[in-house]
């Protein structure tokens, strides 16, 4: 095969050129993963989290494995579902039927927000179980003889447990999803998860969440584009009957995160004595707002790109950014992506540590004097999941999609863009792309253009994508469109991304 043949194949394609830097970050990286995982295992076999005390290790080991396993499809299937509304279904109809059940699903009406919501909850709620089964009770406990230095990098800063989740549970699968679409969700495994996020969804916990959407769309002046007729009658009771339930299920999880924290009855206090009351409220509402920004910025990026400069770089903050993200086709866009999911991660295993309750039930000291089963129910961090998929993520991403250009242009996201390429730059998680080629040849997946070419072939045999425009991102947790993650395109999570700018060079 020449030069040539191997460029244009799809596997050349998104292929990148390996330098000993680069080999040196994969084998560090993958060194610091294998060093996580025995940490994490000699932790529970230890005693030394919550769920191997109150169980046995072998409990909290094969739930933190069922955990990761499902955070791989719940991170990946969002990648597939919202790289594929623009294809024709009819391009993979008959080669992966699994797949088309999906979109079938999942494109209907205005199904795609409903899965996106219910999602987000999994996904907290996931990390939440897995930082009850991992994450150590007492830090300053000897684990492995390690020296000092490293039980404050690994357990009181928590780096094994970030890399643990991050690397298996979440970057490997978005990298082959970003570019297996097709492959990845023809299964049933994605269409349990699809369901199951649907489902949650509609039990209306995170429906407060559709109140802050609305007025995000009200202040902004931008209405929201639904692919569905306005609600009524029954459905628009039922709806709002929802709404009112959230709210208070998520006032009386506030509550319970407050209360807790003044009474000392969190792990927070467990774990870091010395913190007082004062200082872990403040840190509650501070790492709430590092997670909020970061999935803001996510979706301010990525509707950014969808806009020419002089829409988008308004300030000398805006400018800065955007020739940080999209100099040089893009290629520092992946950098951030990667480094804000490891800051998202930390933040939130920070936000269970601080809301995590330390209350043993049976012993009359049950918060709000609930009985002890609800008391069981809620040291497992129901609550925490609810106040940070609704405060913490959705909330400040409708706000992003309201008001891209205030994210953009802001000095806070610039801070955090610069500390999230440095994060990514150590190359701490490039061990995801030692895994995701190992589990692409494990799994036999192909990517996206095999089966439905390039977005430029699908335009030249009559098969065009829709086009998805900015004001289609208001009010919708997609941030979806972006022409750099087109399904079947060259320009990979590990490689350029193309801007709005470099598609209309001449």
């Amino acid at each position: 095969m020449t030069d040539t043949e191997i460029e244009k194949s799809p596997e050349g394609a998104h292929d990148v050129e390996l330098t000993p830097l680069l080999l040196f970050k994969y084998l560090l990286s993958v060194c610091v993963l294998l060093f996580s995982i025995i940490l994490v295992g000699a932790l529970m076999f230890t005693g030394n989290t919550r769920v191997a005390k109150e169980t046995n290790p072998w409990v909290a080991l094969i739930v933190c494995i069922a955990a990761i396993i499902w955070l791989t499809m719940i991170e990946g299937q969002q990648a597939s579902l919202v790289g594929l509304p623009p294809v024709d279904p009819e391009l993979y109809k008959d080669s992966h039927p699994i797949t088309y059940k999906n979109g079938a699903v999942a494109f209907k009406g205005d199904n795609l927000d409903r899965y996106l919501m219910g999602r987000q909850f999994m996904v907290l709620m996931v990390v939440f179980v897995i930082n009850q089964c991992g994450q150590p009770l007492d830090p300053t406990v000897d684990v492995l003889g390690m020296p000092d230095w490293v039980k404050f990098i690994f357990l009181d800063i928590g780096l094994g447990m970030i890399v643990f989740t991050c690397v298996l549970g979440q970057l490997h699968t978005q990298v082959n999803a970003t570019h297996c679409m097709i492959d990845f969700i023809n299964n049933y495994f994605a269409l349990f998860t699809l369901y199951t996020a649907m489902c949650v969804e509609f039990t209306g916990i995170m429906h407060s969440a559709y109140l802050i959407q609305n007025l995000m769309s009200v202040v902004s002046g931008k209405p929201i584009i639904s692919n569905e007729e306005p609600k009524t009658g029954f459905t628009l009771a039922f709806f709002w009957a929802r709404v009112l339930m959230s709210l208070c299920i998520l006032g009386f999880c506030m509550a319970v995160v407050m209360v807790a924290l003044v009474n000392g009855d969190t792990m927070v206090a467990v774990k870091y004595p010395d913190i007082s009351v004062g200082l872990s409220i403040f840190l509650f509402f501070f790492f709430m707002s590092v997670v909020g920004t970061l999935e803001a910025m996510q979706i301010a990026y990525f509707c950014s790109a969808k806009l020419t400069w002089e829409e988008r770089a308004q300030g000398i903050f805006g400018k800065k950014t955007n020739h940080i993200l999209f100099d040089g086709n893009g290629r520092n866009f992946p950098g951030f992506m990667i480094g804000r999911q490891l800051t998202v991660v930390a933040s939130f295993f920070l936000v269970a540590s601080i809301t995590g309750l330390n209350i043993t039930p049976g012993e009359g000291n049950n918060i709000f004097g609930i009985s002890d089963g609800a008391q069981q129910f809620l040291n497992f961090g129901l609550h925490g999941a609810v106040i940070t998929t609704i405060l913490a993520s959705i909330t400040w991403q409708y706000a992003a999609s309201a008001f891209p250009n205030a994210f953009v242009n802001s000095p806070i996201t610039y801070v955090l863009l610069i500390l999230a390429l440095c994060l990514e730059g150590t190359g701490i998680c490039h061990g995801a792309w030692v895994i995701a080629k190992v589990m692409k040849k494990v799994c036999k997946l192909q990517y996206d253009e095999v089966y439905v070419g390039t977005p430029e072939e699908r335009m030249a045999s009559s098969k065009p994508d829709k086009e998805m425009t900015p004001a289609q991102d208001v009010g919708h947790l997609t941030g979806g469109g972006f022409a750099g993650f087109a399904c079947g395109s060259h320009d990979p999570l590990d490689g350029p991304i193309r801007s709005k700018d470099a598609m209309e060079a001449p």
